[in-house]
């Protein structure tokens, strides 16, 4: 906790004066944020940093993986479509990005099972990716079955994106936009999804 003390001390007296009157216009207009960004929980995967944003342009919801799961409007608990509704259904958001990244935990544990010690709840939510195993363990390699799985992981959450009846309706009239991204830690590398289903880095 200290160390994210410290963290908000230096943005105090840093960062705030800088961006002191971005946040009240924020606070009082509200957010409009034009992209929702459905990242993964990993420390080292920051959508605001890999892409510059400022706050409040872009929404962003992070879990194990980057996973969508499929529409389900039922009794139970649905934290990643919770916020999917309000920043397409609210918000209006007019891009949504499903960025996935180089050594995901998630997929190394889909690929090779889940850690005991993560056994409650990490298991049953990679299973939602199972389509993305199943192509990826045809790879020889073990690293190449884990890119492999990283794409395969994006295109199942656009794929279950389009489960939504409110996403694929605005889908069709134009009105939203979906993509998919992968971002390599070691380089910094941006890589986005082209309609051919291949993967193309963004240039510099």
């Amino acid at each position: 906790m200290k160390d994210l003390l410290d963290g908000y001390q230096r943005f105090r007296h840093a960062g705030w004066p800088e961006r002191r009157q971005v946040f009240e216009t924020l606070s009082e207009h509200g957010q409009r944020p034009s992209a929702l960004v459905i990242a993964c929980v990993d420390s080292r995967v920051d959508p605001g940093v890999i892409f510059d944003a400022a706050p409040g342009q872009i929404l962003t919801v992070r879990n194990v993986a980057n996973l969508v799961p499929p529409y389900a409007p039922d009794v139970a608990y649905h934290g990643t479509s919770a916020a999917l509704e309000f920043g397409v259904r609210v918000l209006g958001v007019t891009d949504l990005v499903v960025l996935g990244h180089g050594q995901c935990g998630g997929v190394s544990a889909l690929l090779h099972g889940t850690p005991p010690m993560a056994g409650d709840f990490v298991g049953q939510w990679m299973s939602i990716a199972e389509p993305a195993r199943a192509r990826a363990i045809r790879c020889e390699s073990v690293e190449a079955r884990q890119s492999c799985c990283e794409y395969e992981v994006i295109k199942v959450s656009l794929a279950n994106l389009l489960t939504f009846p409110w996403i694929a309706e605005r889908v069709v009239s134009g009105a939203l936009r979906l993509h998919g991204a992968w971002f390599a830690i070691r380089t910094g590398e941006l890589l986005v999804l082209r309609e051919d289903g291949a993967f193309c880095a963004v240039e510099a």
